[in-house]
C-alpha cells in the first residue's frame, strides 16, 4: 500500500526503537530524535511495527490517500 511515515519531533524521546526496526526509513539525528531518511524503503508491515513500538506514538503513518492509519 506504500505508507508514508512522519515523526512528530515534539513527541520523540529518541528511544531508537523505530531505527532498529525500520533502519532504512528512520535514523536518529544530532538531537537524538528520529527523522525519516527515505520514504518507501521499508515494507508497510515493518513501518507499522516500528510505529507500534514507539513508546510515545511519535511515528505517524498515512496511506496513499493521506488518511492516517497509525496512531
Amino acid at each position: 500500500m506504500a505508507y508514508t511515515a512522519k515523526v512528530d519531533r515534539s513527541l520523540c524521546i529518541g528511544s531508537g526503537d523505530c531505527t532498529r526496526i525500520a533502519a532504512k526509513t528512520f535514523q536518529l539525528d544530532a538531537e537524538n530524535k528520529s527523522t525519516v531518511i527515505v520514504q518507501g524503503a521499508d515494507s508497510d508491515e515493518t513501518l507499522m511495527e516500528a510505529a507500534q513500538t514507539c513508546p510515545v506514538a511519535a511515528v505517524l503513518l498515512t496511506d496513499p490517500t493521506g488518511a492516517q492509519v497509525y496512531p
